[in-house]
Order: C-alpha cells, then structure tokens, then sequence
C-alpha cells in the first residue's frame, strides 16, 4: 500500500480524519505530559526547575517513600488489569489491522498507570502511554464508513507518531517515527498526513507546555577527532545496544502478571528508592543522567556507576512486572557509554567536549536498542538542539551500531537452522528470539 489506501486523491473525509487525529493526539499527549508533571511535584515536593534538581533537594526518606506507594500503584495496578481488563492490543496490531480496535478501558488504564509510576520515580521511560492513548483516539475515528482499510492504517500510525510528537516537542521524530517505524513507507500518500498529525499535535501541546528541546547542551566542541571517534566506538555501542534490549526483552517475557506482581513490583520499587539515596539520578525514565551527561563534563568513575546502576534499575523493574518505554533509558545509556568511551579516546586523542560524545552516543544506543535509525537521528537532534555539525558523527556511530546489532540478532537465527535436528530427532535448545 504505497499510497496510504487513497490512490492519489484527497477525500474530503480522509482530510478532516487527519485534522481531527492531530487535535485528539496533541489532547493525548499534553494531557498525560501534564499529569507526569502533576505526580512529579507531588510526590517530591518542588514547584520549579527539572525533575532532577527536585528529587535531589528532596529528602532520601521522601524518594523511599515514593518509590514504595509506586510500587504499590504498579503491582495492583497490572494485576488489575491482567485479571479484569480485555487484553491489550498494542498499537503496531492496531496499524496491521483492517478495522483497528484498541479496548478503551485497558488501553487507557494502561497508558494512566505508566505515567504515574514513571512521575513516582520509575525508571521506564513514558514514550509509549502517548502513542497507545492517541492510538486509541484514532480507532474512534476510523470507525467511520467514508474511510479506507489503507486510509485508517495510516491514520492509527500518525495518531501514535503525534502522540510522541506532542510529548517531546519532536514533530519531525513523530513524522519520521510514523514513516519509519509503523508504515514502512515514505510515500507522499503516508508522509504528508504523518506530518500533518505531528505538527497539529505539537502545536495543541504548545498551548500547555514548553516550546523547547528536552536537553539542554553545552558548548560543543567537534572536530576530526569526533568523527573518528564515532566510526571507531559505533560497533562497540552498537554491541551494547543490542545487549540491553535482548536482556530487556527476556526480563518483560519472564515478569509476573498473576498475584506476585502484589510482592515483586512493591519489592523493586524500593530497591530502587533505596538505591536512589546516593544516587538520585537513578529516578525517572533516564533524563536525569541524560542530563548530567549532556550538560556537564561528569566524572567518569560516577558515570560508570550510573550507567552499570540504571541498567539494573531497568532490568529488575520490567522483570518485576512494571510496564514503559525504553526510548529516553536507552539515551540515557548510550549517553552515559557515550561519555564513558569519550573519556578514554581523550587519552590518545583530546580535544572534544565529552558533552558531544554523549549526543553521539545517545543516538547510535537508541537506533540500535529500537532498531529505528532515522528516527533515532532525527529524535536526538530535536531532543538536543544539537549543530548541524553533530550530523555526521551522528551517522556514522549509527551506522556501525545498527549494523553490529543487527548481526548479533542474526546469529541466533542462523544457529537455530544450523542445530535443527533431523526429523524424529531429538530438538537443540532454542535461544530466546532477538529483542525488538
């Protein structure tokens, strides 16, 4: 379906669809960005400056105590909705689906109980309640008889590209999100209502929140020395991308949805509150180190510590049976990686900031671990307001890290068809599925 399902034309209903899908996006979008917000300044006390600078000044006790009641919000809240709700249907089945139905009360339930524990403190990221409540939003309009199989797709995957677009203030991620992503097309049939529907809902979301990038960077030095670097460090990144998300993925596949998700996600909650004492950069969905590694020149004796411990805070809370994204943990990873092997390319060759590296670093961790290159690329450069200089270390550390994930998924694959037996013979063991 290379045109959308409009054949070139522009009916008047699939136009109105696409102005309606923008507003109710953006509505999504600033609606569950405010009610982040909201949580946020409750539950640890400030009223300005970032979520950073609020749990820092907030007390240890205080960020235990947080953590625990969003323990308890994750565990009954899943359980609730593995034992009551209708299963859900995540937003890639919905694009797929000839007549897209998403459960209302489950989506939206879903979607409510990840920003809360992400505003609590959870370290999963919040991208994903946006895409699946515009989503949603979309098959309500789509219910309408006037409208195409091909035209509803595209409508339900804009709907979600928006949604992520009125969160970040990213319109041209969304886009390309939408594009890359979910359609798998860059037709104009496809391209011109994925645009329109992220910059609609960007605009709606400018009449609550910020205009301004997510990040905020330093000066930037770059030179030779960065491009080499990123050539050089993409594989390594890349490695450790691929790492991540299959470890990611083996811990959401093993995570209770049955009664122990009372004990497990309470249990990790606190852990992580606990672990957040000395390290409060730990809390939220990863923008506190991101932070640190963007705006300042870290040690990188702490930036070790914070990149092996936000890993592990990632891990052990998808493992309890909490649900995110892992869009903002994976730049924070690959920024944090970023400073880490900045620092010691520094050693044989100085002369960039470690702030630029961590840019780069956080871009090559994310198209690997999302497997979602363009976007990735387009994503860092609004999150950071990042020079166009930055473009092209940008490229390079993606290309070598997608292209060293994608073998490392390969691999399994291969051996798989190597070890299968015979027929009638006894079946090798079968490694988990790479992680997407």
């Amino acid at each position: 379906m290379a045109d959308g399902g409009s054949r070139g034309s522009w009916p008047w209903r699939f136009a109105v669809a696409t102005v309606v899908v923008g507003v109710l996006a953006g509505l999504a979008g600033t609606g569950l960005a405010l009610l982040l917000h909201t949580v946020q300044h409750l539950a640890y006390g400030y009223t300005e400056g970032s979520f950073l600078s609020g749990v820092v000044a907030a007390a240890p006790a205080r960020r235990v105590a947080a953590m625990a009641v969003g323990g308890i919000v994750a565990g009954t809240g899943w359980w609730a909705l593995y034992r009551f709700g209708r299963p859900l249907v995540g937003v890639e089945e919905a694009v797929a689906a000839r007549r897209p139905r998403m459960p209302a009360l489950s989506t939206t339930w879903h979607a409510l109980l990840q920003i809360v524990t992400v505003g609590l403190g959870s370290p999963l990221g919040r991208e994903t309640a946006p895409r699946q409540l515009a989503a949603l939003f979309a098959t309500a309009v789509c219910r309408h008889p006037g409208l195409t199989a091909g035209q509803r797709r595209v409508l339900v995957a804009s709907a979600a590209g928006g949604g992520l677009a009125a969160v970040y203030d990213v319109p041209l991620g969304g886009t390309v999100f939408t594009l890359e992503v979910l359609l798998g097309t860059w037709a104009v049939g496809a391209l011109v209502p994925a645009a329109a529907v992220a910059a609609l809902a960007t605009v709606i979301s400018w009449m609550a929140l910020p205009d301004e990038p997510a990040f905020h960077l330093t000066r930037l030095t770059v030179g030779a020395s960065l491009v080499v670097w990123s050539a050089v460090a993409g594989p390594l990144i890349g490695l450790c991308a691929h790492l991540f998300a299959r470890a990611c993925a083996r811990a959401g596949r093993r995570a209770p949805r049955d009664r122990m998700l009372l004990l497990t996600a309470p249990a990790a909650f606190v852990l992580v509150g606990l672990l957040s004492v000395p390290y409060p950069q730990l809390l939220g969905n990863g923008k506190g180190p991101a932070e640190v590694a963007f705006a300042t020149q870290p040690a990188l004796g702490l930036t070790a510590v914070l990149l092996a411990l936000r890993t592990l805070v990632v891990l052990l809370t998808l493992r309890a049976g909490a649900r995110g994204g892992l869009l903002t943990p994976s730049v924070a990873n690959g920024a944090l990686l970023g400073v880490l092997a900045g620092g010691a390319w520094a050693l044989v060759w100085p002369g960039t900031t470690l702030a630029a590296h961590a840019v780069v670093g956080g871009a090559a961790f994310l198209a690997a671990a999302e497997r979602i290159p363009l976007t990735a690329v387009v994503l860092m450069l609004e999150f950071t307001d990042a020079p166009r200089t930055l473009v092209v270390p940008m490229l390079f550390a993606t290309v070598g890290a997608v292209a060293v994930e994608r073998l490392c998924a390969a691999r399994p694959a291969r051996a798989h068809r190597r070890d299968r037996p015979p027929p009638g013979g006894t079946p090798a063991p079968q490694p988990p599925p790479p992680a997407r």
